[in-house]
């Protein structure tokens, strides 16, 4: 089971396009900048997205090739955000209060179950509630990232963990091994954010 299971992800990676390959790697070039809060993360994210528009619409996955339309304006939001704090120093990473995170989880369950509705009704879609699910979390998600908030990284830690059971469900290997490598980088970023979170309340 496991040499099939690498045979279909080596197979994965030998039919990707290159405009699948370059998104995929400036997706990580967005996460690794982002977890060192360089400001050049969202030209990354920005190219990144526009891509994978073209390539999940290709794939008839049509609801995340919208997302990622949101992906890159959320990256030109992020981009303007994070400029107009430069010239204050450290980068100021910041943290939401509870019934913050409690609303925001209450607008994604309330946003999902209502796309996940349409999606029943008029599309074959799969796991049409955990995909919405996903969806709408990512872009709460990416807001906060514009924002410094540093709980952004455990949101993504579920986030991306339901993201991975769902690329492994419709075989898509190469996309699940990205999100594989996505769950050490926010490990990564988490600590990273706490180190400059921890700087700042002190300084």
């Amino acid at each position: 089971m496991i040499q099939s299971w690498w045979t279909q992800l080596a197979a994965a990676w030998q039919s990707t396009g290159w405009v699948e390959g370059a998104a995929v790697a400036l997706a990580l070039l967005y996460l690794v900048l982002a977890i060192r809060q360089n400001i050049g993360c969202w030209l990354a994210a920005f190219v990144s997205s526009c891509l994978y528009v073209v390539v999940l619409f290709g794939a008839k996955l049509y609801m995340e090739s919208a997302l990622n339309v949101f992906y890159a304006g959320m990256a030109v939001y992020g981009f303007w955000q994070w400029r107009a704090a430069s010239g204050s120093g450290l980068p100021r990473v910041c943290r939401w209060p509870l019934r913050w995170h409690a609303a925001g989880l209450a607008g994604v369950v309330l946003a999902s179950l209502l796309s996940s509705n349409l999606l029943r009704s008029h599309t074959a879609a799969a796991w049409p509630f955990v995909d919405s699910l996903v969806t709408w979390a990512s872009v709460l998600a990416t807001f906060m990232v514009a924002r410094r908030v540093y709980e952004n990284w455990h949101w993504w830690l579920i986030i991306d963990s339901a993201a991975l059971y769902l690329y492994y469900t419709r075989h898509l290997y190469a996309t699940m091994s990205l999100f594989a490598l996505y769950l050490v980088l926010i490990v990564v970023g988490m600590r990273e954010w706490r180190r400059m979170l921890l700087a700042a309340q002190h300084g």
